[in-house]
C-alpha cells in the first residue's frame, strides 16, 4: 500500500474541482469549533448519515491538506475499485461482519494510518461503521479506540468528535452544520485508565466518545416518537407568501437550467429512482453525475453554442451553464419546501 503523504500531482491538481463540485451540493456549509494544531496527531470521528458527502464536507474546511479516510472493505475487493480508492486517500477497514479473517487485515492498514498521522495528516473514520438516515447515533465501534491507542503509543494523539447536520438528507442543495468538538487527549485516557482491562478502557474511550459526538448532532432516540421529537426540534420553516410568486417569476430560468443541465441531472433522478436500493446515497449520486458529467456537457454546449449563435450569445449560455444545475435544484426545492432548520 503507497504512502498517502507524499506528494501526488494529479490529486492537487483535480483536488480544487472536486471541493468546488462538493460545495456546490449545499446550499450553505456552517462550520463552528476549531481543530487543534499543536502537533498532536489528529483523528476525526464524524457521525455518518449521508453517505460520500460525509467526508466531503470534512474536506472543505481543510482545502490544502489531505486527510486519509477509512472506509468500508468490501468496496475495495475489485482491483480497479481499489485502486481508485486508494488514489482518493482512502484505505479498507473490515468490520465485525465482515468475519474475524478480514478483521485480522486491518493490522496490515494500521501501518499505512500511522504513517500518515505520524507525517502530520489527520486520519478520519466513521466509528459507527456504518451510515443511516436519522439524527441519532450507533453505538460505537472498538475499531476507534484501538487505533487511537496504537498510535498514542508512538506519538500524541488526540479523537476529534465531529457532528455532521443536514437540513434534509434525501433533497439536494440543502444546508449543511458541521461542529468540531472538544477533542479527546487519547494519552491523557490511557494515563488515567492504564490499570483497566484493554476491555474496559476500549468501552470507556467509545462511550465518550459517542457522547461528545451526541452532543454535537440534534440527537434524537430512535423510538415509536422519533417523528414527533424531530418536528419539534427541527421544524420545517413555514412556506413563506412569496414562495409561489417566485417561482413563477423564475420559472422561464428554471427551464432554460433544465434544458441545459439535463445530461447531469436526468441520469442522476434515473439512477436514483430506479438503481440505488439505499436512499442514502441519492445526493452522492447527484454529486458524481455532476462531476463527471459536467466537463463533457460543457464541451457539448460549447460545440454547439459556437456553432449556432454569435459569439457574445454563446459565451452568455456557457456561463448561464455553469450554474444551471444549481439553479434546477434550487427551483425544486423552492416548490418542494422540504428543508428543516438546522439548530
Amino acid at each position: 500500500m503507497s504512502k498517502y503523504w507524499g506528494k501526488n500531482r494529479l490529486y492537487s491538481l483535480l483536488r480544487p474541482y472536486v471541493d468546488h463540485t462538493a460545495r456546490s451540493c449545499f446550499a450553505s456549509i456552517e462550520v463552528e469549533g476549531t481543530v487543534p494544531d499543536d502537533g498532536r496527531a489528529v483523528i476525526f470521528a464524524p457521525n455518518h448519515t449521508n453517505t460520500l458527502l460525509d467526508p466531503l464536507v470534512l474536506l472543505q474546511h481543510f482545502p490544502r491538506k489531505p486527510i486519509l479516510f477509512g472506509a468500508r472493505a468490501d468496496i475495495f475487493r475489485k482491483p480497479l475499485a481499489a485502486k481508485a480508492l486508494h488514489f482518493l486517500h482512502m484505505v479498507p477497514l473490515a468490520r465485525a461482519r465482515d468475519g474475524r479473517s478480514s478483521l485480522e487485515k486491518n493490522l496490515e492498514v494500521f501501518p499505512v494510518i500511522k504513517d500518515e498521522l505520524h507525517n502530520g495528516n489527520p486520519f478520519c473514520l466513521f466509528p459507527e461503521g456504518a451510515h443511516k438516515l436519522f439524527h441519532t447515533l450507533r453505538p460505537i465501534r472498538k475499531g476507534t479506540p484501538r487505533l487511537a491507542f496504537d498510535n498514542a503509543a508512538t506519538q500524541p494523539t488526540c479523537v476529534v468528535p465531529v457532528g455532521l447536520e443536514y437540513s434534509d438528507f434525501l433533497t439536494f442543495r440543502g444546508r449543511c452544520k458541521m461542529r468540531f468538538g472538544e477533542p479527546i487527549d487519547v494519552n491523557e485516557y490511557m494515563e488515567a485508565h492504564k490499570d483497566e482491562l484493554k476491555s474496559d478502557q476500549y468501552w470507556g474511550f467509545s462511550d465518550m466518545l459517542w457522547k461528545r459526538m451526541a452532543g454535537l448532532i440534534n440527537y434524537i432516540p430512535e423510538d415509536e416518537n422519533y417523528e414527533k421529537r424531530l418536528d419539534e426540534t427541527m421544524p420545517i420553516p413555514p412556506k413563506p407568501w412569496w414562495r409561489i410568486p417566485l417561482a413563477v417569476v423564475a420559472f422561464p430560468f428554471f427551464v432554460a437550467a433544465a434544458a441545459l443541465a439535463l445530461p447531469m441531472w436526468l441520469p442522476a433522478e434515473l439512477i436514483c429512482r430506479y438503481k440505488i436500493k439505499d436512499k442514502a446515497f441519492s445526493n452522492s449520486v447527484r454529486f458524481l453525475c455532476k462531476l463527471f458529467i459536467s466537463p463533457l456537457a460543457l464541451i457539448l454546449w460549447t460545440v454547439l453554442a459556437f456553432c449556432l449563435l454569435p459569439a457574445l450569445a454563446a459565451v452568455g449560455v456557457l456561463l448561464y451553464f455553469l450554474f444551471s444545475y444549481t439553479i434546477f435544484y434550487d427551483w425544486l426545492n423552492l416548490i418542494t419546501w422540504k428543508h428543516r432548520q438546522l439548530s
